[in-house]
């Protein structure tokens, strides 16, 4: 029996339809879901032992330069109290009435050193500190000078010392010491590919350890210890939970080891100047009229205290280092020297002839990249924040010792059985850059290929890696070839 058709005045309605939130997806919309899913996974498994092998052969490698720069950096932290030790005759003084007359002192000094030519005076900022009259003299090392060190109150010459800068003897040698392990130019090398590789070694590991499946469910096994646990699994936990809290002041110390390095300072001295952020510096040079050529030829001048006097009327304190004129035609610079915090790196140059202020530069107009190099160059010595900046530094080196030392470590633990013989600890899986898609892989060698142009001694090393990994890799299965 067919049906009825429906009577004229009674409307013909469709089936109810699904909510779209209940709705199936279309076979295209479940294919892009599993494709974009798949995708993701497949980048981030791909990524992870990827990072895991980079930072496990960057340890392994790197790690030795790491730990001298931290073992010897340990050991600078320590320089100022070394200084105020060993040096205690030449930098401190008995206050006893009134200061002589800075053009005595230097006098006095020049006396002393008859050989040497002027190079700049240091005044101290306090009534206990002696005054500093450094020269340039024939027969001494690249970069190092002859302090002669004066008491202000008498004008005697208390001692005459090699310095590098504005550091002593014992400053100077465990400088040199961090620098280049005493071996010039060329240990140099040691230390900026220490400072290139350990701002890598330090976010890797940070992927590594926030990445961990157990340290994404609870915040505590990411910033703590973990208390039960034993082996491997207990250095691992150390390993990381140190390296987090210790991240942000390596990554600091990496930077600005960076800045002064030989290869990549120079670089980033350029990028530096390119963005506007150089270090500016006052003027010396004067005009002809006031210049203080008299008509004779001769000059005149109106010597080192007026030059001073003229800084204080311009606001500068504390400790003050003042360079005399190199010829007729330039201007003593006056420069404070107070690299705690507040910095106070003012400076002026001071015509000769009049005692006339010519130029002023104040630290508060310093370019932001001029002041955060400062800051940050100030406190990687330990300058900046004092006995606090030294602890702060001491910690950093001491915590970075140990987690090199739990990385090798964490290799011993990985080694096989004695029953299998004497070897050491696997490496982490090889191939896992075949899983991450190309536009992910693509751009990440690009950028570290840029990166390696301006950091060379990351970008050298990273490509002795691949070298010898792609090579491994060949070795083994040539040998897996032969052995079926």
């Amino acid at each position: 029996m067919s049906e009825s058709p429906p009577l004229p005045d009674t409307p013909v309605t469709s089936p109810a339809r699904p909510a779209a939130d209940v709705l199936p997806p279309r076979p295209d919309d479940a294919a892009k879901a599993a494709a974009t899913a798949g995708s993701t996974g497949t980048t981030r498994s791909g990524l992870r032992p990827l990072l895991l092998r980079l930072h496990f052969y960057a340890g392994v490698v790197i790690g030795p330069f790491l730990l001298v720069a931290a073992v010897t950096g340990l050991a600078y932290t320590a320089t100022p109290q070394i200084e105020s030790i060993v040096y205690e005759h030449e930098l401190k003084v008995t206050p006893r009435g009134a200061a002589e007359p800075l053009s005595e002192q230097v006098a006095a000094a020049e006396r002393a050193v008859p050989d040497g030519t002027l190079l700049s005076v240091t005044q101290g900022a306090g009534p206990t500190d002696s005054t500093r009259v450094t020269f340039a003299e024939d027969g001494l090392a690249e970069g190092y000078t002859l302090t002669a060190f004066v008491d202000p109150y008498d004008h005697e010459v208390l001692g005459t010392l090699e310095t590098f800068g504005q550091w002593l003897p014992a400053r100077a040698w465990l400088d040199d010491l961090h620098r280049n392990l005493h071996l010039g130019e060329f240990g140099r090398n040691y230390s900026e590919l220490a400072a290139s590789w350990l701002w890598v070694e330090v976010l890797g590991g940070l992927a590594l350890w926030a990445g961990t499946p157990r340290n994404r469910q609870r915040l505590r096994r990411l910033v703590a210890p973990a208390g039960g646990a034993k082996g491997r699994r207990r250095t691992m936990s150390w390993h990381g939970a140190v390296g987090l809290w210790a991240s942000i002041g390596l990554l600091g110390l990496s930077a600005t080891g960076l800045t002064w390095s030989g290869h990549a300072g120079t670089s980033i001295g350029e990028v530096q100047d390119a963005l506007g952020g150089s270090t500016p510096a006052v003027s010396t040079a004067l005009a002809a009229v006031g210049s203080g050529k008299g008509d004779s030829g001769g000059t005149r001048d109106v010597g080192i205290d007026a030059a001073v006097a003229s800084a204080h009327d311009a606001g500068l304190r504390g400790v003050l280092v003042i360079t005399p004129p190199a010829d007729a035609d330039t201007a003593y610079v006056v420069k404070e020297n107070t690299r705690s915090w507040p910095v106070r790196q003012d400076s002026v140059a001071v015509a000769p002839a009049t005692g006339e202020v010519t130029q002023t530069l104040r630290f508060d107009d310093f370019p932001l990249l001029a002041k955060l190099t400062r800051w940050g160059i100030d406190a990687h010595m330990g300058l900046l924040f004092g006995l606090v900046n030294q602890i702060a530094l001491a910690l950093l080196a001491i915590g970075l010792i140990a987690m090199i030392l739990w990385g090798y470590r964490m290799w011993w633990l990985r080694r096989p059985t004695r029953s299998e013989g004497f070897a050491l600890g696997r490496a982490p899986a090889r191939g896992a850059w075949r899983r991450i898609p190309g536009r992910v892989l693509a751009p990440a060698v690009v950028l570290a290929a840029v990166i390696g142009y301006y950091l060379p001694l990351f970008g050298l090393p990273l490509l002795v890696f691949l070298v010898v990994d792609v090579t491994v890799g060949v070795v083994r299965r040539r040998r897996a070839g032969v052995a079926a």
